[in-house]
């Protein structure tokens, strides 16, 4: 009788675990997990520099810094794995950094600074899944310049900081008007860097953004993107089974991706990044999905 129970309760902590792990926020404890940065694994850094280098083209924009890559494997979140190419290299980044503004919303609502209303849960999902710029600019103006500011340079987050390039900013709202409040290392109005956006997704994915409750509130909002281009458009072919949280942007030869991957067993499970300068910067990140697994399958 007690072996039967004892082998009932392992089969129960076997699957509790099993399902824990596939469930998202991943249900890490409240004590500090790892800096992303002190995760940067050797192997995995020079595969992905030797495949990003066996394309021309490529090479010559990350040797121009005109093209920045941040791959974090979140195959094991035992041994979480990061990369990157031209990581601290701040760029313009359109539209991807209203991830800026939806965490400084949860921020704010979660301290009652904002009131979450049906109106503004709406323009949350408007701007992450459309990337609609009037909803965004809505936010905008609830939030303040400031209050995006201080979320992203606050001691909690960090996600701008001079010292390593500076990193996610959204200073000027989307669609023309009003005033602006650009980053000071480059005049920026929307950037990123993809080590600080890698990190976003790296802190989201573990429910550390605002808290759990708030982190999963973002996860859905970001996940089913609407708009199938660039990495999504590779992935809807390749894992139409997949789960995809995802935030782009594109103005002028500026394009800008940024997805959490996570597949329905653990052989295709992480975060990418990629910030482009060029005009075929939508081709690129769609070309970038495949010779990225290929990365992940050799470690």
């Amino acid at each position: 009788m007690k072996t039967k129970l004892f082998f009932l309760a392992l089969v129960t902590l076997l699957v509790t675990n099993s399902f824990a792990q596939d469930e998202l926020p991943l249900p890490t404890s409240d004590g500090r997990i790892a800096l992303l940065t002190s995760l940067v694994d050797n192997n995995l850094q020079k595969t992905l520099e030797k495949e990003i280098n066996s394309n021309p083209l490529w090479k010559t924009l990350i040797n121009q810094k005109k093209m920045a890559i941040g791959l974090v494997d979140l195959r094991d979140t035992n041994n979480v794995k990061f990369a990157r190419l031209n990581g601290n290299h701040m760029m313009y980044a359109a539209s991807l950094p209203k991830i800026a503004v939806l965490l400084a919303a949860m921020d704010a609502i979660d301290k009652k600074e904002l009131i979450e209303t049906k109106d503004i849960r709406k323009d949350m999902r408007l701007m992450i899944s459309k990337s609609n710029n009037q909803a965004t600019t809505r936010m905008i103006d609830r939030l303040g310049y400031d209050k995006i500011e201080a979320v992203m340079r606050s001691p909690k987050y960090k996600f701008y900081d001079e010292n390593f390039g500076g990193g996610l900013w959204v200073g000027k709202r989307y669609g023309g008007g009003g005033n602006t409040n650009r980053e000071p290392l480059k005049n920026l109005s929307h950037a990123a860097t993809v080590t600080q956006v890698c990190r976003y997704y790296y802190l989201l994915a573990n429910g550390k953004l605002v808290n759990r409750k708030r982190s999963k509130q973002m996860l859905d909002i970001m996940e089913n993107p609407e708009l199938h281009h660039k990495f999504v458009n590779t992935l809807d072919k390749i894992a139409p089974e997949a789960r995809i949280f995802r935030k782009s942007g594109s103005w002028k030869n500026y394009h800008s991706d940024s997805v959490l991957v996570w597949g329905k067993d653990d052989n295709r499970r992480y975060i990418l990044v990629a910030l482009i300068e060029d005009s075929a910067g939508e081709q690129i990140i769609r070309d970038l999905i495949k010779p990225i697994e290929k990365v992940l399958r050799t470690q």
